[in-house]
């Protein structure tokens, strides 16, 4: 694994004041967390299973005994006090305790449950219960040193795997070979396991965005679109590459230099200050120039964090700007049904000093 102790060190601390603010701007006195990523961001517990209170001066974590020592261990740095679950009732009798004179208690929308949200106004009986979305995710936008340093981490992995696995595609493999190997390799070079599902999709098979690698052989001249990442310390990497084995014919050809035409001009745009939809707008623009706009089917990038998938949304809706410590992906696409696909990807770091990719993969076409 990747020795954290030469990484920057994260301010985990800081996190629960910032959340708290934002708690209160969305009307809440408090905030029941549950989702176990927003768990994670807030106290540094990594286990399965658990719930946070954040009150006006707590931070409490609730969870079972399975995470004594864990959980005692790993929140020493957010401040966070921890209660161990001994009986099926402790969660309510705790969080009861709690909520004791609080007007207005928030809850994650996106996850609790209809029947969580029954048992909460039972647990929270003299008390106002107040839908909330994105709030911690919000404070999750903004990456610190710390958290940062883990990303690049991860992609300096990536970038690594793919150099070494690159060279097997000329031998013909499959996609799902070329899938094995390059999971394999991010656990071997220290990475804590793939950032997701990889994608190899070759040929026809890279028309379809997320399809899952198949038994299909990679043919000569045939795009091959690589969609990876990796995860050290639980931040994540994303990056795609689009290689072929042997020169492909002029239309592919065509479609890849258009998609990293498009993709360059859509990192250039990641400067702190710029509307997000202006990424999006580079990328499209470009796309579109060529007659492709409607092979370009997703959006054209997302934050990336704790998440593989977070906030922010980079697309033509988008109506914030970039800010200093944003993480986000640019990575157009064109999807010819039945005939090929191509798609660039980046990492990339928003800073004060302009737009800094933390994938630095090539992007060479042409592997053999």
């Amino acid at each position: 694994m990747t020795d954290l102790a030469n990484l920057a060190p994260m301010d985990v601390a800081g996190r629960a004041d910032r959340v708290r603010a934002a708690a209160s701007d969305a009307g809440c006195d408090a905030l029941v967390v549950a989702n176990m990523v927003n768990v994670r961001y807030l106290t540094g517990f990594t286990g399965s299973a658990g719930l946070v209170w954040l009150g006006a001066d707590e931070l409490v974590l609730v969870t079972d005994r399975r995470y004594t020592e864990q959980s005692e261990a790993e929140t020493g740095q957010a401040g966070a006090t921890v209660r161990i679950e001994i009986t099926n009732d402790a969660p309510k009798e705790i969080l009861a305790a709690a909520a004791a004179g609080v007007g207005r208690i928030g809850l994650e929308a996106a996850s609790v449950s209809w029947a969580d949200q029954r048992k909460y106004a039972e647990w929270f009986s003299e008390a106002e219960l107040v839908p909330t979305a994105g709030v911690v995710e919000r404070c999750r936008q903004i990456k610190d040193d710390g958290e940062i340093d883990r990303m690049a981490a991860a992609a300096a992995i990536a970038d690594d795997t793919l150099a070494e696995v690159r060279p097997m595609l000329a031998a013909g493999p499959t996609e799902a070979e070329v899938a094995l190997a390059l999971d394999t390799a991010l656990r071997r070079r220290g990475a804590d396991g793939s950032a997701f599902r990889t994608i190899v999709a070759a040929g026809p098979n890279a028309a379809l965005p997320h399809i899952r690698p198949t038994d299909r052989p990679i043919g000569h001249g045939e795009l091959v679109i690589v969609d990876m990442g990796a995860v050290v310390d639980g931040y994540r990497s994303d990056m795609t590459r689009t290689m072929a084995v042997g020169e492909p014919d002029p239309e592919a050809q065509k479609v890849f230099d258009t998609v990293r035409d498009a993709q360059q001009l859509g990192v250039a745009q990641a400067a702190v200050g710029t509307p997000i939809a202006e990424v999006d707008k580079a990328c499209r623009d470009r796309i579109a120039a060529e007659g492709w706009a409607d092979a370009f089917v997703h959006g054209t990038g997302h934050g990336v964090g704790l998440d593989i998938h977070e906030q922010p949304w980079v697309r033509a809706s988008a109506e914030e700007s970039l800010q200093t410590g944003h993480v986000i992906t640019v990575e157009p696409g064109v999807y010819l049904p039945g005939i090929c696909g191509a798609r660039v990807e980046d990492t990339v770091l928003v800073a004060d000093d302009g737009p800094r990719r933390l994938t630095r993969s090539p992007k060479e076409l042409v592997v053999a």
